[in-house]
């Protein structure tokens, strides 16, 4: 059964201490963060200035509190005045600490030693334990922002729990990019008391999240973390980067959060057998998640490719014969005549399936309905969508709109962007299929009408036809490792 971790993630009140007037200062960063989110529960501070901080009254100490005010304490004191803070944080309620300071077990022996007494204590008092030196949580269903950095992403279905706080805010800045949420995140710090396993298990519980993101340095206890994360795999989708896979990563693993981090080889085999989607870098890692948010697992591995121009179906069509879990779905018979139909004889008449410039105003939308229905095809990638919309941004700022009837077509090239968006939702949600749109345009113009409509639709439009195939591959093989499981 999973600890339980609510007074951590869904707190009905929070104390933060070693709050100062000094906005460069963790205490006075953390309060402004959690008044300034949305939290709704009371929020006190306390700290050694006379007077108000953001327009609450510092208070001195703990034991000035009322009881019950508050389950999660904030720490932003030194590791000398921890101990006894905790001790009297839990004589007031306080249920679930999370630790901000550093100085612990990542700054040697003493370090560790203060450590250890205080997790000790926590052992003791019941208390759930967060860090130490960690940069926070973010819970956005609760409107709580106890991080002491930025941002406070849109809230979603991604749950994060990273061993480095600056990984934490990476997957919150691409969270706020893309606008594919998170439900909870967590900086485990030195993870001396909750390990990632511990958050995991309580994420695979949790009705706000649909899949977990990790940062991984290293495992005190591999095969224990094996055997929990393997049955929670089979419920939650869980991707991980892992940090210290070369001799200099490990060193610094050791300085960063007192880690040692394990052989590479050992744990990519645990990875596999434990149902882990292991993504090589932070940005493949949130495409991964960010796709399992908000697509089906695919039935099998056919990929169909929709392009509206040659040269993207090509790359793409090479990155999807050579990626091990997919195949470029041979172009069904029957698929072939229906779309002879709906385009000029001078189409590719393959897959990849290239238009050629010779959609009509319903083409595309009908194309996503037609290929997504189809038996033979088990997922989709779109591309070539977005260039109605830079047309009409073109049109619309140079000198001749409005006039010469310019109005009219960049509202025309505008809505079937949006159509197009409603369309590739559509189909994924009437086929239980994932349809992935692909295009430079989310990075290069995140105002498109195309990136916008997809964003607004809840799906993440990929920066490159690469990285879609990347995210699709880790759909398949996840996919495919639950059907040889069950």
């Amino acid at each position: 059964m999973a600890r339980d971790l609510s007074p951590l993630f869904e707190p009905r009140g929070v104390v933060v201490t070693g709050v100062s007037s000094h906005p460069g200062k963790f205490g006075f960063v953390a309060l402004h963060n959690i008044l300034s989110c949305g939290f709704a529960g009371p929020v006190v501070a306390v700290g050694r200035e006379e007077g108000s901080v953001l327009g609450l009254p510092v208070h001195p100490s703990i034991e000035a509190l009322p009881d019950g005010v508050a389950d999660l304490l904030v720490l932003c004191t030194p590791v000398a005045a921890n101990e006894e803070i905790v001790r009297a944080a839990a004589v007031r309620g306080v249920r679930a600490v999370f630790c901000a300071a550093g100085g612990y077990s990542e700054a040697g022996p003493d370090g560790a030693e203060a450590e250890r007494r205080l997790v000790a204590l926590a052992d003791e008092l019941g208390l759930v334990l967060a860090g130490p030196n960690g940069q926070g949580v973010v819970s956005p269903p609760a409107g709580l922002c106890a991080q002491i950095v930025a941002p406070f992403p849109p809230r979603g279905r991604i749950a994060v729990a990273s061993q480095s706080g600056n990984f934490v805010s990476a997957f919150l800045n691409y969270a706020d990019q893309t606008g594919i949420g998170i439900s909870r995140a967590v900086s485990a710090g030195n993870a001396a008391a909750t390990g990632v396993a511990d958050y995991l298990e309580w994420f695979a519980e949790d009705p706000e999240t649909d899949v977990a993101l990790c940062y991984l340095e290293g495992l005190p206890d591999g095969r224990g973390f094996f055997e929990r994360v393997r049955r929670i795999t089979p419920r939650l989708p869980v991707v991980v980067v892992k940090g210290g896979t070369t001799s200099g990563g490990q060193r610094a693993a050791a300085s960063h959060t007192g880690s040692l981090a394990s052989d590479d080889r050992v744990f990519d085999g645990m990875a596999r057998q434990a149902g882990l989607v292991r993504a090589s870098s932070i940005e493949s890692a949130f495409d991964a998640a960010a796709t399992f948010a908000t697509q089906p697992l695919p039935a099998g591995n056919r990929v169909l490719v929709l392009t509206t121009a040659g040269g993207w179906g090509v790359v793409t069509a090479d990155a999807v014969t050579a990626h091990p879990d997919l195949v470029l779905a041979p172009l069904p018979d029957d698929l072939r005549a229906a779309i002879d139909g709906m385009l000029p004889p001078r189409w590719s008449r393959n897959n990849p399936v290239d238009l050629a410039g010779g959609e009509t105003r319903d083409t595309i939308p009908e194309l996503l309905d037609l290929a997504a229905g189809h038996p033979g095809i088990d997922a989709i990638v779109q591309l070539g969508l977005g260039i109605q919309g830079n047309t009409a941004a073109l049109t619309r700022s140079g000198p001749f709109h409005p006039d010469h009837d310019l109005e009219r077509i960049v509202d025309f090239h505008e809505r079937q962007e949006r159509r197009y968006a409603d369309a590739v939702a559509a189909a994924t949600r009437t086929h239980g299929k994932p349809v992935l749109v692909a295009s430079e345009l989310a990075v290069a113009r995140p105002d498109n009408p195309l990136v916008a409509a997809v964003r607004e639709a809840g799906h993440l439009c990929h920066a490159s036809a690469d990285r879609a195939v990347a995210a699709l591959g880790h759909l398949a093989r996840h996919a495919a490792w639950r059907r040889a499981r069950s």
